[in-house]
């Protein structure tokens, strides 16, 4: 099935179901076990150790004791303390010292409480958990409420360490909290959260600065071996200056290391200057906040000017954690010449180097970098750093799809912006950077809403539809997509608006939004005929039909697919003609008119062919040897369905393979190959787990529980159908849920539980009640026969 240019055929991405099944095995030892989340493996969220942690043993003896008394308990545990003092590092560490008394994993979120730029949400948050522990994207729902009670769900019966970062307020953390006394919640944050003591009673651990002779240490063991024995006395005095607080400590260490010819006292002498000078600009009322500050500031001056340039661009950056290539673009500076300079800002303790070519900024220190691009940057040159880093990411971007959707219509960029941008020689090498650099694309898309730059956002926003077109991260995608629709009319763009309000409908018919995609993909499709936009036209077209056909109303989808044939060959558009004849083939398939399906099959596989379309080629394959299955023909159903996945090899597509494997399997099941066809959904269902697309992985379990129905093994029949059922009503596909029912009803049947497949087919009947189609009308007969 082919949707829009550049679009997976269908995506349904997700995970799978949260259960475990180990099945027999037939002449071949064919497995299917450890349905868990999606992602591979136990989740290991936490961040690295902090270099050369010393101290706080009271505190860890008093998480130690926590620990043990909340045994059973759902109890939070808050880490309170000032900024800088100190609480992320402690909550790592002793995290990490606990890991293994949580064999399920750790879930890490820094909630950004306090940074300059907008907090983190419950509902981000819960998004990106729920997709860790196996919710399919499209069965996440969109209010906090719902959220947070599926994460209780998925959280029941697991243990697992769940660390909740920089949170400002008891709302931003009460809908993470999970319901179950498994799993323990640490929360660090600047307030003393007294709500979650006080309702959800929370275990408090208050931290104060470091006691003088841990802080001490800490600077001994920090300088240790790059310089000479400091005299304790000014060790001592520059823990002072310091406030005693591990963040200014490590600067404070860190500048004595990089002069180790240079006596301490020198460098305390320096900062007590710096510090007199902060008490005459300040009017001093949190002596801890301005002794950080006077370290900032004392580690900032000592930097080169084209360092500490680079340092307060860094604090316009429109995201939290960003690469060499967009710190170059902020700073107009060579990408090597930007890696070196981010490299003395690490090495000054001013940045963080948490993976490579990923720095990202302390909170304190974003905030300080920002006031100093605010004090020392003009407006003017604020904005062009600003603008320069955006258009940096719409070229990379733009980059970027032209390897993952080749034949998306890409918007065209404006004409600046000469910064070096990455290389993509794979479609794995696209993926994986527009994985990294997610966040950092939705950030500048709202960043450049909010700075007037309206002709930014709708190009992020519409080269980004292409990408999570593919991927159905539904949330940035919604997100994004409103940005762009309102930069659209803020320009008065026409043309851009139907695009916006196109992604909008095709994000809504993913989530199995039927009615809104349509009401979308018609607004679009008025405006596209208002301005004669024929191409346009036939686009919204498809799309409304292809909504149409997701929620099985067949005699509309088809004719929506005519009409855009019709509109493709008026265009003479050989592209679309074999989509859109695809397309009504597939309909055909869907009601069981084989012949005439295979007819318009091949008439689109001759123009792929001709046209060197591989993925549409191995599709209409596909739907070839569906149609040879219906028509009788098993043995010409297995060719056609063997040389699709052939082409899924040779272009080195899991997704395509990962589907076509499926229709393979039907076919050998068609010649009595059963072995061969257990083997074929196992390597689908597998493949469409870590493509995280839970509809098509649910295909296969249902299909591998046919075949074990054939082998009359029940019982194991009736696993893979509970499993198929579950993920099928979760996703609220109607027709595929009751197409499980009828086969679970006919397994319960076979094992002589009557009742209970009566109770089956009866749901089925009331689900297939709304579909009209020729096949549905003869399924629910049947069903309604079997129940009288």
């Amino acid at each position: 099935m082919r949707e829009q240019d550049g679009d997976n055929p269908r995506n349904d991405l997700s995970g799978a179901a949260n259960e475990v099944v180990q099945a027999g095995n037939v002449s071949g030892g064919i497995h299917f076990h450890g349905w868990g989340p999606a992602e591979e493996g136990v989740p290991r969220q936490l961040p690295a150790d902090a270099r050369g942690f010393v101290n706080r043993r009271d505190e860890l003896r008093r998480l130690d004791v926590i620990i043990e008394n909340a045994s059973g308990s759902h109890a939070p545990c808050v880490l309170v303390g000032t900024a800088g003092v100190g609480k992320t590092s402690l909550a790592v560490h002793w995290a990490h010292r606990v890991a293994h008394r949580f064999p399920d994993g750790q879930l890490y979120v820094n909630l950004h409480g306090y940074d300059p730029g907008p907090p983190v949400t419950p509902s981000e948050v819960l998004g990106r958990f729920l997709r860790t522990l196996g919710a399919a994207p499209e069965s996440i729902p969109s209010d906090v409420e719902s959220r947070s009670a599926l994460y209780r769900s998925l959280l029941a019966g697991r243990r697992m360490l769940i660390v909740l970062d920089n949170a400002a307020t008891v709302s931003q953390v009460r809908p993470l909290l999970p319901g179950t006394g498994a799993c323990l919640v640490l929360v660090t944050s600047r307030s003393r959260l007294s709500g979650l003591v006080a309702r959800d009673g929370a275990y408090r651990v208050a931290l104060d600065v470091l006691p003088q002779d841990e802080a001490v240490d800490l600077l001994r063991v920090l300088a240790d071996g790059h310089r000479l024995q400091d005299d304790s006395g000014e060790l001592v005095e520059l823990a002072r200056l310091c406030a005693r607080l591990p963040l200014a400590l490590r600067i404070a260490a860190e500048r004595a290391v990089s002069r180790p010819s240079m006596p301490l006292r020198d460098l305390i002498a320096e900062l007590r200057d710096e510090s007199a000078l902060w008490d005459a600009l300040t009017a001093g009322d949190d002596d801890e906040s301005d002794a950080v500050r006077t370290v900032f500031a004392w580690s900032y001056r000592a930097l080169s000017p084209e360092t500490g340039r680079l340092f307060r661009l860094l604090g316009l950056h429109p995201g939290r954690v960003f690469g060499a290539g967009a710190a170059a673009a902020l700073a107009d500076l060579p990408l090597n010449r930007t890696r070196r300079l981010l490299d003395d800002l690490v090495g000054a303790h001013l940045l963080e180097h948490p993976d490579p070519d990923r720095y990202r900024f302390h909170d304190l220190l974003r905030a300080y970098a920002t006031d100093q691009a605010r004090a020392e940057e003009t407006a003017e040159t604020a904005r062009a750093a600003l603008r320069r880093t955006l258009v940096w990411y719409l070229r990379a971007a733009d980059r970027a799809v032209a390897v993952v959707a080749p034949v998306f219509r890409r918007p065209e960029l404006p004409d600046e912006g000469e910064s070096e941008l990455p290389v993509f020689d794979t479609h794995a090498e696209a993926i994986d950077w527009f994985e990294r650099e997610r966040d950092n694309l939705v950030d500048a898309t709202r960043v450049a809403d909010e700075a007037a730059m309206p002709e930014l956002a709708w190009r992020l926003a519409e080269l980004l539809r292409a990408v999570f077109a593919l991927r159905n991260r539904f949330d940035d995608w919604f997100e994004t997509s409103r940005i762009g629709l309102g930069a659209a009319r803020q320009l008065q763009d026409r043309h851009a608006e139907a695009g916006m309000l196109e992604s909008l409908g095709k994000a809504h018919t993913q989530s199995a939004q039927f009615a809104e995609g349509i009401r979308y993909q018609t607004a679009a499709l008025e405006i596209r005929r208002e301005l004669g936009d024929r191409r346009g036209e036939l686009n919204s077209t498809n799309a409304i039909a292809m909504a149409h056909f997701r929620g099985r109303d067949l005699d509309r989808a088809a004719t929506g697919f005519e009409r855009a044939r019709e509109i493709a060959r008026e265009l003479d558009d050989e592209h679309w003609i074999a989509i859109s004849t695809n397309n009504i083939g597939n309909v055909h398939l869907g009601l069981e008119n084989f012949e005439e399906a295979g007819e318009l099959l091949r008439e689109a596989l001759e123009i792929y062919r001709r046209r060197g379309d591989h993925g549409g080629e191995g599709d209409a394959l596909r739907g070839l040897s569906c149609a040879h299955r219906g028509a009788g023909r098993p043995g010409a159903a297995r060719e056609h369905a063997e040389a699709a996945v052939a082409i899924a090899h040779r272009c080195e597509n899991q997704a395509w393979e990962a589907f076509w494997l499926l229709e393979l399997g039907r076919a050998q099941v068609g010649l009595g190959s059963l072995s061969e066809a257990l083997e074929s959904y196992q390597r689908a269902a597998s493949k469409q787990r870590r493509l995280g697309d839970r509809a098509r992985e649910a295909e296969a379990l249902d299909a591998t529980g046919e075949v074990y129905a054939l082998l009359e093994r029940s019982e194991e029949a009736m696993s893979f159908y509970k499993l198929a059922l579950t993920a099928f009503r979760e996703l609220g596909d109607e027709w595929r849920t009751a197409l499980v029912l009828d086969h679970l009803g006919d397994a319960l049947s076979a094992t002589g539980a009557l009742a209970e497949a009566r109770t089956h087919r009866s749901e089925a009947v009331g689900l297939l009640g709304s579909f009209t189609d020729p096949p549905a009308r003869r399924m629910l007969a049947r069903l309604r026969a079997a129940i009288s």
